[in-house]
Formats: structure tokens, C-alpha cells, sequence
């Protein structure tokens, strides 16, 4: 699959950093470092803009480097971009660690997913069909 892409960044486009990689890490595209003190959120730049096809989603997903080393994930996490969507990708990023996190012109800071959607319409109805597990919340599934 291609999908056109405007890359007004000073960085590569996205990329698979190994051979079986679902996800195509994203840079920040700043002017200068942003800081994050702890629970603060900021939406970062990528300087990349995206024609998505008519079908298709790109998810926005945390790297699980950051999340695991310094408690940076993303707050809409997975993110969704739609295909009618023309502007600039900004990723939502937030700071759930007790310390100070500086993002840097560059640095990786999530990873995009492209998923095919189905587009559905409702169809009303009185009654929906009994299952096991019934209308179990929850925790409902969980050990008894």
C-alpha cells in the first residue's frame, strides 16, 4: 500500500525498525525541546501531513521504549487519523512519571499503525440474542 505523504520535517518519514515491525516509529519535528513536568500533556509536531485511503485508519500509538523508561505515552492512545483528515499529525503526548521529560527535535516519540475500518450503518432492534455471558461488565469474566 502507498500513501502520499507532504513530509515538512527535517526528518525521515516514519519507518519500521525491524524487519517484522507493525508499527512505523514517528519523529517530533520542533524548533525547540519541549518540557514535560510530571502529568502535563503537550501535542507535538511531525511536520508530516497525510492522504489516507477512503477504508483506512492510522492509529497513533505510544513507543513502549518511552512509556517503560520515563512514563511518556500518549493521552487518546490509540489515536485515530481519518481518511478525510488533510492537516498536520500531532501526536498527544503526556507525562504520567513523577519526572521532568524533555522531548527533542527528532527523538521518536510514537508509532503509527495503518488499519482498514468498516464503515457500518445501526440497525434498531427490540431484543439482541442471549449470550453466556449476558450483560457481564466489568471484571464479570474474571475468577469466581
Amino acid at each position: 500500500m502507498q500513501i502520499p505523504v507532504i513530509n515538512r520535517s527535517r526528518h525521515p518519514l516514519p519507518a519500521y525498525q525491524t524487519a517484522h515491525a507493525a508499527g512505523l516509529d514517528v519523529r517530533a519535528n520542533l524548533t525547540e525541546p519541549v518540557t514535560l513536568k510530571p502529568l502535563q500533556r503537550a501535542l507535538i509536531p511531525t511536520g508530516l501531513f497525510m492522504e489516507i485511503p477512503v477504508g483506512y485508519e492510522v492509529q497513533v500509538r505510544p513507543r513502549s521504549g518511552l512509556a517503560y523508561k520515563h512514563g511518556i505515552t500518549i493521552v487518546n492512545s490509540p489515536g485515530t487519523i481519518d481518511a478525510d483528515y488533510r492537516g498536520e499529525l500531532m501526536v498527544l503526548l503526556v507525562n504520567l512519571s513523577d519526572t521532568v521529560f524533555v522531548v527533542q527535535d527528532g527523538e521518536r516519540i510514537a508509532q503509527l499503525i495503518v488499519a482498514r475500518h468498516e464503515t457500518i450503518t445501526w440497525e434498531l432492534a427490540e431484543v439482541l440474542s442471549e449470550t453466556v455471558r449476558g450483560a457481564g461488565g466489568y471484571g464479570s469474566t474474571g475468577v469466581q
